[in-house]
Formats: C-alpha cells, sequence, structure tokens
C-alpha cells in the first residue's frame, strides 16, 4: 500500500503534504529531522489525514494534487471529513 499525506505542525500549525509507502516510519523521520524537506522547520508533526492507495502512481497523483490547490481552508474540510 501507499499513501498521500497531510501532517500539521505543532510549532506553527502549518500543514505538509506527502506521500510514502511505510507512513510511521516517514512521521517519524519528518519528526527527528531526517528528511532533507521543509519539515525539519517546524517539528512536531502530527499526521491529520491520510488516504490509501494500490500503487504509489495514485499517491503520488494524490499528493501532486493536494499540492497544487493548497488552500488552508481546502485542506481542513479535507481533514474534518476523514478518509
Amino acid at each position: 500500500m501507499f499513501y498521500a499525506y497531510i501532517l500539521q505542525s505543532q510549532a506553527n500549525g502549518v500543514y505538509y503534504i506527502g506521500q510514502t509507502r511505510t507512513l510511521d516510519a516517514r512521521i517519524h523521520k519528518h519528526n527527528f529531522g531526517q528528511t532533507k524537506s521543509y519539515t525539519q522547520l517546524g517539528r512536531p508533526w502530527i499526521l491529520v489525514h491520510s488516504e490509501e492507495y494500490q500503487t504509489r502512481a495514485e499517491a503520488l497523483k494524490r499528493e501532486n494534487y493536494l499540492k497544487r490547490v493548497k488552500n488552508k481552508r481546502f485542506l481542513e474540510k479535507i481533514i474534518k471529513q476523514g478518509p
């Protein structure tokens, strides 16, 4: 399985969107500075939403869509709706 996910920074409230095959391990990497991404600045991060997909291509497609329409209200609506 592959996942598209949204994290929220507990430091400043911003959202981060990503995709991975190993969700728990990826969140751990974000929280312990083991990524080269922007998430090193907003630690700690919590998972606020995830979606499961059969293929990496599907997860990437969803990640890219969420990043294109990245809007706080839009993301909060998705988070409230759940998976």
